[in-house]
């Protein structure tokens, strides 16, 4: 099956804390990927994001970090880079080589313990950990305390997860991908138009449509937070600037099977890695990429399980 590690040069881990239903992914780039992002959600929380933006200094990452624990959980990078430290690589100032360790978070505070966020130790475990082997997809890692459709608040949601995809183009080039799915609205199957997993109606326990439910107003009163983390990696050779787009055009995905997406409650966020020298067409990456996450996050909840009351599509068979 395709994933994000068919791309040479990309390792993927996972620390998780079943019992709170939070934890942290790790994807691995040691020999550095030249490296974008783009954050569409209005409420995000990351890590480093600034280091990839052209026009500065830094060209290579090291490391990306999708975890739970709302902004607690950025704490997790700490421990990548203390394992990416103890192993040479970063950024060479001189005096020290630098990891440079971009992460951005998803509020999974709701349905585990509110108390329980990734810590250092297991974001170190999970960079220790993190291999070119197949990645455990589902209720694992970042997505352990993912959720979707949350319209009516998080009792009618269902279990969000992590899922992994990639496509193929000619000349031997792969772009891969790798998404935490913990949205606001629900995840569409493009193909048909149903809804895969969101809101449920609280009487008959159908899906509820989130979209059409807020355009008759029908919206739970108080605070919900969310967020869809997503990683494109390709062994096609990109310069900072091509990466940075190919992280924006990469949101595409997103809004091919989430609906809705990009709202104030989410805080939306793509990279993009570069680890090859492999020529490619640049439009047909970007095509490949949005293929890869729409792809990616259809894998994140059929392979999700429930938690508690929430209902995970793993559980129906």
């Amino acid at each position: 099956m395709p994933q994000i590690t068919d791309v040479s040069g990309i390792t993927v881990g996972h620390a998780s804390d079943a019992r709170a239903a939070t934890g942290c992914t790790v994807i691995v780039c040691r020999q550095g990927a030249v490296g974008g992002v783009d954050v569409r959600g209005a409420a995000p929380g990351t890590r480093e994001t600034d280091a990839l933006r052209p026009m500065t200094l830094v060209e290579r990452v090291h490391a990306v970090v999708l975890t739970g624990g709302s902004a607690f959980g950025l704490a997790a990078a700490d421990g990548v880079v203390r394992y990416l430290e103890e192993q040479g690589i970063g950024f060479d100032a001189v005096v020290a080589k630098v990891p440079i360790v971009p992460a951005a978070v998803i509020f999974d505070l709701m349905i585990g313990s509110a108390t329980v966020r990734p810590t250092a130790e297991m974001g170190y475990a999970a960079a220790r950990g993190a291999s070119a082997g197949p990645v455990d997809e589902g209720s694992v890692g970042a997505g352990s305390g993912a959720t979707v459709g949350k319209v009516l608040g998080p009792q009618t949601a269902m279990k969000g997860g992590v899922g992994t995809w990639a496509v193929s183009l000619p000349g031997g080039v792969i772009v891969g991908a790798l998404v935490v799915v913990n949205a606001f609205g629900d995840v569409i199957d493009d193909r048909t138009g149903q809804v895969l997993a969101g809101a449920r109606d609280p009487h008959t326990g159908h899906f509820l449509n989130t979209a059409q439910a807020l355009l008759r107003g029908t919206r739970a009163p108080g605070f919900s937070a969310n967020s869809t983390l997503g990683v494109i990696a390709t062994n096609a050779a990109l310069t900072k600037e091509q990466a940075n787009k190919l992280a924006q055009v990469a949101h595409d995905g997103l809004a091919r099977v989430i609906a809705p997406v990009h709202t104030m409650f989410d805080g939306d966020t793509v990279f993009a890695l570069s680890v090859g020298v492999a020529k490619a067409d640049f439009i047909a990456v970007g095509v490949a990429a949005v293929e890869a996450i729409a792809e990616s996050i259809k894998r994140a909840v059929r392979l999700a399980k429930g938690w508690g009351k929430i209902a995970g599509l793993a559980d129906e068979g």
